[in-house]
């Protein structure tokens, strides 16, 4: 890897980004852990289906929005 590309974390694949480097993937593991917990508990605690996507949606977006604008400004620009 050239010293040009060691700053660059994220990869863009079909208009999203993937980690391909140590630092990408230490953002990326705990953004999908944050998605699975918040899939878990929106299942736990007795809520309807219209609940949990309530309580899904808006933290998915958000989630989905910083890590995007993260990924976007850490990537080798074409």
């Amino acid at each position: 890897m050239s010293k040009k590309n060691k700053n660059i974390w994220f990869v863009r694949v079909r208009g999203s980004y993937l980690p391909c480097g140590w630092r990408g993937w230490l953002l990326y593991v705990p953004f999908v852990t944050f998605l699975l917990a918040t899939l878990y508990l929106s299942s736990k605690g007795g809520r309807t289906y219209v609940g949990m996507v309530y309580f899904i949606f808006p933290q998915y977006v958000s989630a989905l929005v910083v890590m995007h604008w993260l990924a976007s400004k850490l990537t080798k620009q074409a």
